[in-house]
């Protein structure tokens, strides 16, 4: 009889819990929240985790308690995850335990709280049968209360804290438990901002040292391989005068390569250029169909395999541009067609012209501009590599290039004040749309 009646009392206890005010503290208990307060803004975490491990510890502290934790919701898992636990002996016993994370698809009343933001406390945690049996049993928890807890402006987790002697926790405790999630909050907010901009600035350093690297790296090929490709010229004119066919398949096979680790190297020394502000034109009228015809047959060169390209084009076409630059993003463009081409699938290279309100629909004069479209029947781009396709550095999952064609591409576009897009369907294959003014 004596259990039943427990029980009731720890239902009793929840169901008025989500009722308590803020304002209802105690002379001593803001003494108490205030002393937390000063300690909480005093933290110096340099990451969430460890912040939170501080937090906890003075949580626990001002509230007698045996635990105390502070649980973030992680969406990749839907789990509730311990990202602050007091140091206390419970404390380290749970984590040993694996009981800091809790997935939400479970009962307890740490997920009622997240879901509810109605506040918790029990002073018989063996009655409520909703906690997982080591909560109860292996950390020998009897008294309970938990808070949900927003981080800026949005509910992302609970505050627990936990007691191995029945009755320990007050309504005042709650309250006090309360007013110190709000500010939890924060301090979980002011940590991730750290951890993102620490992470960042680690990340940009280490970009731009690997990029330094790479560019004098780049520097170094480009002179070791000049003369290099000038003994295979004369190796190879030796090679037809003598007639010795085999040896001359060879060295055409030598020099496509040659010629690949020359294109490579001028996209990296071209990278070089874009971040020290050196990346020029050279204007000039050029005839885009006898360019992309051109172009097409560089390509050819560079492959092992044979190709088919399909071109769709006006018999010409003039526009005032960059002709070795132009012809540098289209020769991206369409190797990187043919790489991501089924065996025997056509690439389609489109030379129109159209005319356009200043690039867009924002009304003023009208002009012509340029268009090439670069389409294959490939597999598609994945939904979540849309968002850093155009970043240098970021190949694709099947790629083996570093990741600098599109990024090159898109920059030569944007010097003559264009645009490239891309449009690509699963199954259906991507197209590329370089698009510029034809005059300046």
């Amino acid at each position: 009889m004596r259990d039943a009646t427990q029980g009731d009392e720890a239902k009793t206890d929840t169901k008025r819990a989500g009722h308590i005010s803020q304002a209802n503290l105690t002379g001593e208990n803001q003494k108490r929240l205030l002393y937390t307060l000063e300690q909480l803004l005093a933290i110096d975490g340099i990451n969430v985790r460890s912040t939170l491990d501080k937090a906890s510890d003075l949580i626990a502290s001002a509230i007698r308690a045996d635990k105390s934790d502070i649980f973030i919701y992680e969406p990749s898992t839907a789990t509730l995850v311990a990202m602050g636990t007091s140091r206390t002996p419970m404390g380290v016993r749970q984590r040993q335990l694996g009981l800091d994370r809790l997935p939400v698809a479970n009962d307890g009343p740490e997920i009622a709280v997240m879901n509810t933001g109605e506040s918790y406390r029990t002073g018989h945690a063996d009655q409520d049968h909703t906690l997982p049996p080591g909560v109860t049993g292996a950390l020998g928890v009897r008294s309970m209360m938990v808070v949900a807890m927003a981080v800026n402006g949005d509910r992302r987790g609970v505050l627990q804290t936990c007691s191995a002697a029945p009755d320990a926790f007050s309504e005042d405790d709650l309250s006090f438990l309360e007013a110190v999630a709000h500010w939890i909050g924060a301090l979980t907010h002011r940590a991730e901002l750290i951890e993102h901009i620490a992470q960042d600035a680690a990340t940009q350093a280490r970009q731009m040292v690997a990029e330094e690297l790479i560019t004098v790296l780049a520097h170094d090929l480009s002179n070791m391989l000049t003369p290099l490709k000038a003994r295979l010229g004369l190796v190879r004119e030796r090679v037809r005068r003598d007639g010795r066919e085999r040896d001359l398949a060879d060295l055409e096979i030598a020099s496509r390569s040659v010629n690949r680790l020359q294109a490579l190297i001028r996209d990296l020394l071209d990278v070089g250029r874009l971040d020290q502000g050196l990346f020029s034109l050279s204007r000039q009228p050029v005839n885009l169909v006898t360019l992309v015809r051109e172009t097409s047959d560089i390509v050819g060169t560079l492959q092992t395999v044979q190709l088919n390209i399909l071109l769709t084009t006006p018999e010409e076409l003039v526009v005032e541009a960059d002709q070795a630059r132009i012809g540098q993003a289209l020769e991206n463009l369409i190797s990187n067609a043919l790489r991501h081409s089924p065996k025997g699938a056509p690439v389609e290279v489109e030379v129109m012209s159209e005319m356009r309100t200043n690039g867009d629909s924002t009304g003023g004069a009208e002009r012509e501009w340029a268009i090439i479209n670069v389409h294959d029947q490939g597999p598609g781009v994945p939904a979540e590599l849309m968002p850093k396709l155009f970043t240098r550095f970021s190949p694709g999952p099947n790629s083996t290039g570093l990741g600098l064609g599109l990024y090159l591409a898109r920059s030569i576009a944007e010097a003559h004040g264009g645009t490239l897009t891309v449009e690509s369907n699963p199954g259906k294959g991507t197209t590329f749309c370089l698009a510029f003014p034809a005059t300046v």
